[in-house]
């Protein structure tokens, strides 16, 4: 009983969560957080707020991340940006399909976009491997020091799309979901605690007909 309702708890919790970064997702956008402003593990707490940021992309310094979108198979292109501020902030540009290359932004640019946690460790089935620059996931402090970069925003930016949608790197890919099957389990956890109630029932009542 305990179960289902401890799962009626984080039903409510999600549904607060999913209606809070519904608004992040549609508010005006606010300037990115510095590192210096950040305290430790709360980019977690600020994912998908809109943010924008302004500086000089590096593109020498840019990664692939392997990906599968709506596009199809690729990769997201993560180039830190030194912010107008002298930090620095990777920006997930977007989708690019394998063998893409263009000539890097030059000058200064501002983004807009979605702030996104870092992604530790890897992909599901494969880890990260810096050393052969190969990215199963945006591990943001993995690729800042395989890059030898230095004050480092501790989350990435889902930059937004451009103006052309068939321009490469395609931005704005962005998949906003959360599974919530709170409901489901408290029924069953509900349903087993009826079962099991009904269970002891049948075992007191045959008990007193055999007494």
């Amino acid at each position: 009983m305990a179960l289902g309702v401890w799962q009626v708890h984080r039903r409510s919790w999600k549904l607060d969560l999913i209606a809070a970064v519904d608004r992040r997702i549609h508010a005006a956008a606010e300037p990115a957080p510095s590192p210096a402003a950040l305290a430790a593990g709360t980019a977690q707490a600020l994912s998908y707020s809109r943010v924008r940021v302004s500086g000089t992309l590096l593109d020498d310094r840019a990664a692939r991340v392997q990906a599968v979108t709506e596009r199809g198979a690729g990769f997201w292109l993560l180039v830190p940006l030194r912010t107008d501020q002298g930090w620095i902030v990777l920006i997930n540009r977007g989708f690019v399909p394998p063998g893409w290359h263009a000539a890097g932004v030059v000058g200064d640019v501002t983004i807009t976009g979605l702030l996104r946690a870092s992604e530790p460790g890897g992909g599901f089935l494969r880890g990260n491997d810096p050393a052969g620059d190969r990215w199963f996931s945006r591990d943001v402090a993995a690729i800042a020091a395989a890059r030898h970069l230095d004050n480092v925003a501790p989350y990435f930016i889902d930059a937004d799309a451009g103006p052309d949608p068939a321009r490469y790197p395609i931005g704005g890919l962005t998949v906003v979901s959360f599974r919530n099957a709170h409901l489901i389990y408290a029924i069953t956890w509900f349903g087993l605690a009826a079962l099991g109630l009904a269970g002891i029932w049948i075992l007191w009542t045959d008990h007193g007909e055999v007494g």
